[in-house]
């Protein structure tokens, strides 16, 4: 079928199906400015910025709310345009430069170059300043309504995944983002909002000055692991293609930032297979706890405990990733090299804002010391990367500290049924004593909220779904409450596509760029040579050291436990 041609600026373009004038622009590098528009969410057309004229009428049109239709002609520079944009912009970002913690500290903010490229200043007279404080969203996200424009796109996107934690109060200039206050909804700090804002209103509670700080102390040691996908998604941040492996320049950028060990959050990965596999088989024999459930994404822990509390004897006790390797880092890892490990700083880059509330929660703290002290979002580390003026493209890539070795079963924790994946292939062998033959599990693969499959394990047939966000999860409940036996294990993920369409991860983020890096990640799983958690030698060896210890000393090492949430805690 032929597709429409546009004209804009009198040169023609080809549009895609079901584009508007605005997108169709951008994607053909033509400029122009946008807030409320987001591709996956509902068109609400509200903020007003991206206002072009239609040549054939001079009227002057909102360029998202006009259907890219073959002979479309629109004008996106003429005298009108640019007035009437210029004072939209002027009303939507008075009080940005003045308010923005990026603004104040000179670092990048993308909302500044855009009020730079149309010489957009605050205005006093524009809009009244909101004397309120910083709204912290537990210890992961927060919102600044000084910033905030009202362009709904935060509320949209709680409402898109299944919570409605954010709602929008008050009418015209009194028009600002708040939260729900029924005591029965609460936020799970999964971030979807902070990854949609235009504008840094909402935003995750940044590390960067503390890992500074601890990244300059000489009697510290600093070491930075990153998570699977964290690796496919950085290099958007600097231009890259989506989905790109940056595996190699990544780690030479920790080292240019001055992080003493690079490792890697899949070496964790590999230890909460080998711990979450054996329970699952020890699930299965004993037949109870069944269907067990990950508990890898605290996003979806905090939903269970908040939201379904009886539920919480379903999830694993396995901890998570980044818990196991910075634990592993500060017991093992210390010891074998005599390191003090008081001294030892852990940092964990995520694509995620619910790892910050994860990672201060005391009861995973080891001999008094947490696992991981704290914990970046792929655009927070993006933002160090361009304080420190590193040329991240041109970076020549390095490897991984040896004891960050990892498998491709890890690098799959990153996409939407990667858990689930990795965890079959290693607890196929440890009931069967041989390697599964179909290593692709492709049912449990792809960007859909829903994927159900049945995986033979010896004399087993497993029954297993793979669940993203909090909307698709309701549906599966309401299965079980029909049926307790539908399942027997079941992978839980709070965002869409898993952990690349994290709430950490770089803006935007949609539907279209999240297939991307799915793609982008099961490439690397392929070409690895080592692909099952129970081949890495590293972790075989953190196992032997485990085992060895008393096992109260080893259990608190392994395993983590839950409880029933009230709001906000």
């Amino acid at each position: 079928m032929k597709k429409p041609i546009v004209i804009i600026n009198g040169k023609e373009f080809e549009a895609e199906k079901g584009e508007n004038i605005m997108q169709t622009a951008l994607r053909n590098g033509i400029d122009i400015p946008h807030f409320c528009f987001h591709e996956d969410l509902p068109l609400e057309a509200n903020c007003r910025a991206c206002l072009v004229q239609d040549a054939g009428t001079g009227n002057i049109v909102m360029s998202c709310t006009i259907p890219a239709k073959d002979g479309v002609r629109i004008l996106t520079t003429t005298p009108k345009v640019e007035k009437m944009r210029h004072k939209n912009l002027e009303l939507l970002l008075a009080g940005h430069q003045q308010n923005c913690p990026r603004c104040q500290k000179k670092l990048h903010c993308e909302t500044a170059e855009i009020m730079n490229r149309y010489h957009v200043k605050g205005n006093e007279y524009v809009r009244e300043k909101v004397q309120e404080l910083v709204h912290k969203l537990g210890t992961a996200a927060e919102f600044d309504p000084n910033l905030c424009i009202a362009c709904n796109k935060c509320i949209k996107a709680c409402e898109s995944i299944g919570i409605g934690f954010l709602q929008l109060k008050g009418k015209a200039s009194k028009t600002r983002v708040d939260y729900n206050h029924d005591p029965k909804v609460d936020c799970i700090y999964c971030g979807q909002c902070t990854v949609v804002c235009p504008v840094d209103a909402i935003r995750e509670q940044s590390h960067i000055e503390q890992v500074e700080a601890a990244i300059k102390d000489p009697d510290k040691i600093v070491i930075v692991q990153t998570a699977p996908s964290v690796r496919n998604s950085i290099g958007e941040e600097f231009g890259m293609p989506y989905g790109q492996d940056n595996t190699g320049k990544m780690f030479t950028a920790y080292r240019k930032l001055g992080f003493d060990k690079i490792f890697d959050v899949s070496m964790g990965a590999d230890i909460t297979t080998m711990v979450e596999g054996s329970e699952l088989v020890e699930r299965l024999e004993t037949g109870e706890g069944l269907p067990m459930f990950t508990s890898c994404c605290p996003g979806w822990v905090k939903y269970v405990e908040f939201y379904h509390p009886e539920l919480i004897p379903n999830l694993t006790t396995s901890r998570s990733p980044h818990i196991h390797s910075g634990g592993a880092y500060k017991t093992w890892w210390a010891k074998k090299t005599k390191t003090d490990p008081r001294k030892i700083v852990v940092v964990s880059v995520m694509p995620c804002t619910s790892k910050k509330y994860e990672a201060s929660h005391d009861k995973l703290n080891i001999d008094g010391m947490r696992p991981v002290d704290f914990s970046l979002t792929t655009r927070e580390i993006a933002q160090m990367i361009r304080k420190h003026k590193i040329d991240f493209k041109s970076l020549e890539p390095s490897e991984v500290d040896d004891a960050g070795v990892y498998s491709g079963a890890a690098v799959i924790y990153g996409a939407s049924g990667g858990v689930m994946e990795s965890a079959l292939r290693s607890a196929h062998y440890l009931v069967t004593g041989k390697e599964m033959e179909k290593i692709d599990l492709t049912e449990v693969r792809g960007y859909n909220g829903f994927k159900k499959a049945v995986v033979t394990i010896g004399d087993v047939k497993l029954k297993v779904a793979v669940v993203a966000t909090p909307k698709n999860i309701q549906v599966l409940l309401k299965e079980l409450k029909k049926n307790p036996h539908a399942y027997d294990y079941v992978e839980f993920m709070a965002c869409p596509g898993g952990c690349l369409g994290g709430g950490g991860q770089p803006n935007p983020s949609s539907k279209r760029i999240v297939k991307e890096r799915i793609k982008g990640i099961y490439a690397i799983d392929k070409k690895m040579k080592m692909r099952r958690a129970h081949e890495n030698p590293v972790v075989k060896e953190f196992f032997e050291y485990a085992d060895k210890l008393p096992k109260k000393e080893r259990d608190a090492l392994l395993y983590t436990n839950f409880e029933p949430k009230r709001k906000f805690e």
